[in-house]
C-alpha cells in the first residue's frame, strides 16, 4: 500500500508525488492538522480556512478516484513522525510519497519522519514539485547560490530552453479500498472563520484555480506588463493563494504562459515574458531559503543590517497596521489586506517601504503582520519581499531608494479609484486632493480621516542617516550559516 502525505500540494493534476504513488499500487492520502505549528508560523486564519476548503474539494475529487483522504492530528510538526508511523503500521504501508518543502522547519520535520519510518523498513520518497528546479541545481560558476535575480533568471532561461519540465497526468481511478475518507472540519481551534465575503473572493478547488489561470492566459496576460502596477485594475492573475496552497502548480502556470506566447520565454508578448519573470522570482526566493537558511530564522540576509537602529514606536506601528497613517494609498492598501486577505503587489512594496524607511520600524514587524493576514502567505516570498523593500535582503532596493507614497499614489492610482473604494470617507475629494487630504488644511480637512503620522522629508532623512551609519562590509552574502 502507498501513502501520499499531502501538504502544500492540494491538487490531483500535475501532482508529482500523487502520480508516483498511484502508479506503484493502491494509494491512500493523508493530511496532518498542525494548529500549534501554524500559530507559531503566524499562518493567517483565512489561509487555514482556505486549506480546509481546498481539502474538502480535493476529498471529493480523490473520492472519484477511490483514493481515501485521511485527516490526522499532529499539533506540532514534532508529532508528525509518531502519527505517521502509527498510520503506516495500521494500513501496512510500504512507501510514503511526499513533495519537497523548503523552510528550515519543514526540512527538519521531513528528515525526522524519514528516520522514524526507516526504522520500520518503510521507504520515504521525495519529489521536486513546487519548484521548476531543485534548489542547489541552479548555481553560480563558483558553485554558490545566486544572490542577484537577473543572474539566476539567465540560468533558468537557458535550462528551460533546453528542457521544459513536463506536466504529470492525474492518476486514473483505482479499485475501491475498504477505507472511508475522514470528514474535514470546517474550522480548526485557534483560527477564527473568516467572513463569507472574504471566502467568496477565494473559491476553493482546482477547477477554480484552472479557470483563473485559463482566463488570465487567454486575455489578461497581454496587458499584464502595462496594468499589473495599477491596483484599481484587474491586472494580476489572482493565483497566488492557489500557488501557495499548491492547488495549482508553477509548471501549469509556466505551460499556460508559454502557450499564450507561442512557446517563447524571452520574446513575443511582453506581458507573458513579465509574468514568467514573476514565476521565476517566486522560484528565486525559495532557492534563497535553502541556500541561506538564516532568512528562515528571522535574520537579515545582509548581516551588517542587523545593526540598524530600528525604532520602537508601538503607536505608529498600530496606525500602520490599522490603516490610519494619514497617507491614503497606505491606508487603502492596509484595508484591502485586512478585508480580503490579499494586497496588490505594487502596494506591498509601497507599504513595506513606508514602515521600514519612513517609520524606521523593523521589517520583521511587517513580515509577521502580513503572514497573520495573507491568504497567500508564503515564507519565502513574504520574507523576500520584506527584505527587498527594507534593503536588508538579497538583490534588494538600494537603501537610498525610498518610494514616496504620494508620488506612487499619483502615478499608479491617478484618479483615486482604489483609494476611494477602500476609504469611502474620501470619496467626495477631487482626484488631486484624494492623495493628500492634509494639504486641504484646517477648515477643509476631511472629517474622520487622520493627519499624517510622519513628515515624509524628515523621515526620509532619518532613514538615510540610519543606513549610512551601518558598518560597511565588502560582500554581504559571503557570510554563510
Amino acid at each position: 500500500m502507498q501513502l501520499i502525505w499531502l501538504r502544500s500540494d492540494l491538487r490531483v493534476h500535475d501532482n508529482t508525488a500523487l502520480a508516483a504513488a498511484a502508479t506503484r499500487g493502491p494509494t491512500v492520502a493523508v493530511f496532518l492538522l498542525s494548529p500549534e505549528q501554524w500559530r507559531e508560523h503566524d499562518d493567517a486564519a483565512c489561509k487555514v480556512d482556505f486549506w480546509l476548503r481546498n481539502l474538502q474539494a480535493l476529498s471529493r475529487v480523490l473520492g472519484q478516484l477511490n483514493i481515501p483522504l485521511l485527516i490526522r492530528n499532529a499539533p506540532r510538526w514534532d508529532d508528525a513522525p509518531t502519527v505517521l508511523l502509527e498510520l503506516c503500521r495500521q494500513l501496512q504501508i510500504d512507501t510514503v510519497h511526499l513533495n519537497e518543502e523548503y523552510g528550515i522547519h519543514e526540512t527538519r520535520r521531513d528528515a525526522a519522519v524519514a528516520r522514524a519510518l526507516k526504522t520500520e523498513g518503510i521507504e520515504v520518497r521525495r519529489y521536486l514539485d513546487q519548484l521548476l528546479f531543485k534548489p542547489g541545481s541552479v548555481l553560480s560558476k563558483t558553485g554558490t547560490y545566486f544572490q542577484v535575480f537577473s543572474q539566476f533568471r539567465k540560468v533558468c532561461h537557458e535550462r528551460l530552453r533546453h528542457s521544459l519540465p513536463g506536466l504529470v497526468p492525474a492518476p486514473v481511478a483505482q479499485a475501491p479500498l475498504n477505507i472511508a475518507s475522514d470528514a474535514i472540519a470546517t474550522q480548526v481551534e485557534g483560527f477564527d472563520a473568516p467572513p463569507d465575503r472574504l471566502r467568496a473572493l477565494w473559491p476553493a478547488g482546482e477547477d477554480e484555480a484552472r479557470r483563473r489561470l485559463d482566463s488570465f492566459a487567454e486575455v489578461q496576460i497581454d496587458y499584464y506588463q502595462s496594468e499589473r502596477d495599477f491596483p484599481a485594475k484587474p491586472g494580476t492573475s489572482q493565483l497566488s493563494a492557489y500557488l501557495a496552497a499548491g492547488v495549482i502548480s508553477p509548471r501549469q502556470c509556466l505551460h499556460a504562459a508559454l502557450q499564450s506566447n507561442q512557446g517563447e520565454l524571452e520574446s513575443g508578448k511582453v506581458g507573458a515574458v513579465t509574468w514568467i519573470n514573476e514565476l521565476l522570482w517566486r522560484e528565486f526566493y525559495k532557492h534563497i531559503l535553502v541556500g541561506y537558511p538564516r532568512v528562515s530564522r528571522h535574520r537579515a540576509f545582509r548581516p551588517e543590517t542587523e545593526a540598524l537602529a530600528w525604532r520602537n514606536a508601538p503607536e505608529e506601528l498600530a496606525a500602520w497596521q490599522q490603516g490610519r497613517t494619514g497617507f491614503p494609498i497606505i491606508d487603502a492598501a492596509m484595508r484591502q489586506l485586512l478585508e480580503t486577505g490579499w494586497m496588490h503587489n505594487r502596494l506591498r512594496m509601497v507599504v513595506a517601504m513606508f514602515l521600514t524607511k519612513n517609520l524606521l520600524i523593523d521589517w520583521r514587524e511587517g513580515e509577521r503582520f502580513f503572514m497573520r493576514h495573507l491568504i497567500d502567505g508564503d515564507l519565502a516570498a513574504n520574507n523576500g519581499g520584506w527584505q527587498w523593500s527594507s534593503s536588508t535582503g538579497t538583490d534588494s532596493a538600494p537603501y537610498f531608494r525610498i518610494f514616496n507614497p504620494l508620488s506612487q499614489s499619483l502615478k499608479f492610482d491617478a484618479d483615486g479609484r482604489f483609494i476611494k473604494h477602500w476609504l469611502p470617507q474620501l470619496s467626495e475629494l477631487d482626484n488631486k486632493a484624494v492623495h493628500n487630504p492634509a494639504q486641504l488644511g484646517g477648515l477643509f480637512g476631511v472629517t474622520g480621516y487622520p493627519a499624517p503620522i510622519v513628515d515624509l522629508n524628515t523621515s526620509r532623512a532619518r532613514a538615510l542617516a540610519a543606513f549610512k551609519n551601518l558598518p560597511s562590509r565588502q560582500t554581504a552574502g559571503s557570510h554563510h550559516e
